[in-house]
C-alpha cells in the first residue's frame, strides 16, 4: 500500500498545513490519493500578503532574469515528466499516454513560452494605431499580487498558462 500524500498550501517559501484537508479520489478506483489543503480565508490572507511583500523585489528583476527562473522551472518538471504524469493520471483518471505526451509536455512549453515572450520584447510601453481619434496601448510594468483559480481538468497545464506570464511580467501570485 502506497501512503497518501498531503499536499500543503506553499506561502512565503514554506510548505504551510492547514486546519482541514480535502481528499483527493482516483476515479476510476475511489482510493484516497491525496488529502489537498483546504485553504481557509486566514490562509489565503496569508498567501496575499507574502506575495505584497515580495512584489517589489520580485517587480525589479530583469526580464533576463526571470527568463532565467522560468526555464528552470520547466527543466524541474522536464525532469520529473513521468511522476507529473502519473499523478496528473491518477488524479484526472485519464489515460497516462495523454499527460505523459500531451499535458505534461504542454505545461513545460507554456513556462518556456513566455521564458522566449519576456525577452523578445524590452520595450515596457506600446502604442498601436488602430482607430483615429483613439490610443490603444499595452504596458508591460508589473501590475502587483494575482490570485489565480485554475479549473481541475488540466490542473498542472492551465495553472501554468496563468502563472508563467505572471512570472515573466512581474506580478507575484
Amino acid at each position: 500500500m502506497t501512503s497518501i500524500q498531503r499536499v500543503n498550501n506553499f506561502i512565503d517559501g514554506k510548505f504551510v498545513p492547514t486546519e482541514s484537508y480535502l481528499d483527493s479520489f482516483n476515479p476510476s478506483t475511489e482510493d484516497v490519493i491525496a488529502h489537498i489543503a483546504d485553504s481557509s480565508p486566514e490562509d489565503a490572507n496569508q498567501a496575499i500578503e507574502a506575495a505584497r511583500k515580495a512584489f517589489p523585489a520580485w517587480s525589479r528583476q530583469t526580464a533576463t532574469k526571470r527568463a532565467y527562473y522560468l526555464n528552470k522551472i520547466a527543466d524541474l518538471i522536464q525532469e520529473r515528466l513521468e511522476d507529473f504524469a502519473r499523478a496528473e493520471s491518477l488524479d484526472q483518471g485519464k489515460p497516462l499516454s495523454l499527460a505523459r505526451t500531451l499535458e505534461i509536455p504542454r505545461a513545460v512549453e507554456n513556462f518556456r513560452f513566455f521564458a522566449q515572450a519576456i525577452t523578445q520584447s524590452r520595450e515596457s510601453f506600446t502604442q498601436h494605431g488602430t482607430v483615429p481619434n483613439a490610443i490603444t496601448y499595452t504596458t508591460r510594468s508589473p501590475v502587483g499580487v494575482a490570485v489565480l483559480i485554475s479549473p481541475w481538468n488540466l490542473p498542472l497545464y492551465l495553472l501554468t498558462w496563468k502563472i508563467a506570464p505572471c512570472i515573466a511580467f512581474g506580478c507575484t501570485c
